[in-house]
């Protein structure tokens, strides 16, 4: 980013990123402050997630060992989720356009559009868990589809296809997290 659009705080640039600005993942640079920051949000939305996830699992009575355990597991698969959603977006990208992004370069952009995902702590609001969820699951493949669309320079429908290749991979995945972390709690009452 030049030097005028990287100024701004990390809230600044999660608003700019839940905004869907075609301009604003274009002009996502490799630099090292870009870096830090696409990798925060990733951080946060794990984190979020996780949050998220410890209080269903405390109001199910989980033990303080299987509390973390289950909570270590519920970042890190937030986490893998953005390197495996990016390595599959990089690897069907790297066919249509050779040589045009690097799976280094599109890091930044994907980060920046798990911003919604920062959000996930609010799944905790009854009934409205997993509808919540959804939207947000949703909205983050949204920014993905720009970020990838701007990042590769593709048509709008390409990125879709793109994307959704490892999207219900990646929910899927996230939902066995969720289903193994209720196991684990029923296993140690």
């Amino acid at each position: 980013m030049s030097d005028k659009k990287s100024k701004g705080g990390l809230g600044k640039t999660i608003w700019k990123a839940l905004a869907l600005k075609g301009d604003f993942y274009e002009n996502a640079r490799n630099t090292p402050k870009t870096q830090r920051r696409s990798l925060t949000i990733v951080i946060l939305a794990a984190v979020s997630h996780a949050l998220g996830s410890a209080v269903i699992l405390l109001i199910n009575r989980a033990t303080l060992p299987i509390l973390v355990l289950a909570l270590l597991i519920d970042g890190l698969s937030v986490a893998g989720g953005y390197y495996f959603w990016t390595l599959t977006i990089s690897k069907l990208g790297q066919w249509l356009k050779p040589n045009h992004v690097s799976y280094k370069d599109l890091l930044i952009p994907i980060g920046y559009a798990y911003s919604p995902q920062s959000l996930n702590f609010l799944t905790v609001i009854p009934l409205l868990g997993r509808p919540i969820e959804l939207v947000l699951s949703v909205w983050s493949l949204l920014a993905v589809i720009v970020a990838v669309r701007q990042g590769l320079d593709i048509t709008t429908r390409k990125a879709w296809l793109i994307c959704l290749v490892g999207w219900p991979l990646i929910q899927v995945a996230i939902g066995f997290v969720q289903v193994f972390e209720q196991y684990l709690v029923k296993l140690a009452a």
